[in-house]
């Protein structure tokens, strides 16, 4: 980790903690989605209404859907943006507060009944909102962990974010996820990954030299 913090600065938009609700809307057009493009979707959504329970519940689909189809399977993003600001508006009191003072795993299930959240969803809800010690695992933090030895080849998420959960401590949970992103993207590709570059190439089993 101390050769990632070295090797990467910081990145200006992380911070610890965002509004929950803000959180998982924007996770939730991420996926399946780069960057950039989620980035541009959520800025033209911003611009069209207020992020908000009420709001997204009470807009119609089509105005949400013309929001969102920079980012990609914009019909169904727009239903699911609907339908959870619908649940949360009217299940939950408008905010998602009551979920992320739950415990860790009791959080994690009702997240997970939502529609449209999965594991990696619900985790970056809870450690962005809510400071809960868990580590999203996306398509970077999957492949990286497996190549440098971190987590089992064959595991699934579960077993990938419990294995990553396992060698760091709590706190250092929100700079693993977004430092084995970093180095996913400009280093450990998926296809011809720059090992001779790599920062962490002499510790890596599956480095191609």
């Amino acid at each position: 980790m101390d050769i990632l913090r070295k090797e990467f600065p910081r990145p200006k938009w992380i911070t610890p903690i965002k509004d929950p609700f803000e959180t998982l809307i924007i996770t939730i057009i991420s996926q399946n989605t780069n960057d950039r493009n989620t980035a541009r979707a959520f800025e033209k959504l911003s611009n069209a209404f207020q992020i908000a329970p009420q709001a997204l519940a009470n807009a119609e689909t089509t105005e949400i859907e013309e929001c969102l189809k920079v980012a990609g399977l914009y019909r169904n993003k727009a239903k699911v943006i609907k339908e959870v600001s619908r649940i949360i508006l009217e299940d939950l009191g408008g905010s998602l507060e009551k979920i992320l003072n739950m415990p860790l795993d009791e959080a994690r299930r009702a997240l997970m009944q939502l529609p449209g959240v999965g594991a990696k969803t619900a985790d970056v809800v809870l450690l962005f909102a809510a400071k809960k010690p868990t580590i999203p695992v996306d398509t970077h933090v999957n492949r990286v962990s497996k190549r440098l030895g971190l987590a089992p080849v064959d595991g699934d998420y579960e077993k990938v974010r419990k294995a990553l959960q396992r060698l760091y401590p709590p706190e250092d949970y929100l700079d693993a996820h977004i430092f084995l992103i970093l180095l996913g993207r400009k280093f450990c590709r998926a296809r011809n990954p720059l090992c001779r570059q790599c920062p962490v190439s002499s510790l890596c089993p599956s480095r191609k030299v």
